[in-house]
């Protein structure tokens, strides 16, 4: 559940289902992929059950989506201003002069210097920051209440990052636009997001408050991915830890626990029987046989 205002983050490796998530949720899903399950809840309707029609109106006007690579997801021959203009009036937001009159202020409000120009640009005349500065104007434009930001930060430099970073918190607080965050970046969920959940082999792995989640991680995953991190502030000089393997296929899973093969914790009961999704502290759930605060507390574990 994303909350009206909320950033939420969702993390994990390449292959572990964050982006097929987001796409869900927009029912854009690829053929022969489909939704063989399950709801998609939005103001109290299922999406899974929209017509076509609404569908359209669902798309760009309450949810909007930025996608992993601006530079292939805008047509290089159309200029920028165009595009965003297109956006706008293809769901039939805005007519055609109000549109019109919104790109400058959009490419305004994402800090594009001299965006009257800027708007006449074609996608090759911007840098990799600007194009992605572009896409969330366009994303924006017409002011739905969901942004899906699916890798946002992908291909940029660290200080680039950072710039896109504190826009999409400034938008986030000045417009009230509820954000998904899709990254397997942690530093970015630490400092743009206020929940996050963990994924693995398309299951959520742990949820909760991003805090609580970085200093009291229960599940093997997301103690792992933590501790791979280099950390300044540590006075120790240990080697970083490494996941061993590899995700698993999901066309012939293991049984039992899906992270059971990786995981330096692990019980009988973790190949044979898969764990639920179960509260382990306030507002945190995760879904494990083994917690990390019996693991490194030297407990017993649950066999």
């Amino acid at each position: 559940m994303v909350n009206k205002g909320e950033t939420l983050g969702i993390v994990g490796e390449s292959g572990c289902g964050k982006s097929v998530t987001a796409l869900s949720v927009l029912r854009l899903i690829p053929e022969p992929g489909r939704i063989v399950s399950g709801h998609i809840w939005f103001k109290d309707r299922d999406v899974a059950s929209y017509s076509r029609e609404e569908l359209r109106e669902y798309r760009g006007n309450d949810v909007s989506m930025i996608f992993q690579d601006p530079m292939t997801s805008l047509n290089p021959v159309l200029r920028v201003g165009f595009q965003i203009k297109e956006a706008m009036v293809a769901h039939e937001r805005f007519d055609n002069k109000t549109a019109d009159e919104r790109v400058v202020p959009m490419l305004q409000k994402v800090r594009i210097s001299d965006p009257k120009e800027r708007a006449k640009n074609y996608p090759h005349q911007f840098s990799g920051g600007m194009r992605q500065r572009a896409m969330i104007a366009m994303g924006l434009s017409n002011e739905p209440d969901l942004l899906i930001a699916d890798e946002p930060t992908t291909a940029l430099d660290v200080t680039v990052q950072a710039q896109i970073i504190e826009l999409l918190r400034d938008l986030n607080r000045d417009m009230g636009t509820a954000v998904v965050l899709i990254t397997h970046n942690l530093a970015v969920v630490a400092s743009l997001c206020t929940r996050v959940i963990v994924m693995y082999a398309g299951r959520i792995v742990e949820s909760g408050p991003t805090r609580q989640i970085f200093n009291s991680p229960q599940h093997p995953y997301t103690w792992s991915l933590l501790q791979s991190i280099p950390r300044i502030d540590s006075t120790q000089h240990d080697k970083l830890l490494t996941i061993a393997g590899l995700p698993p296929d999901l066309s012939n899973p293991p049984p039992g626990c899906l992270f059971h093969p990786r995981c330096r914790f692990r019980v009988d009961r973790c190949s044979k029987e898969e764990p639920p999704l179960e509260e382990v502290g306030p507002e945190q759930a995760a879904r494990c046989w083994v917690l990390m605060k019996n693991a490194l507390a030297g407990a017993e574990p649950v066999r």
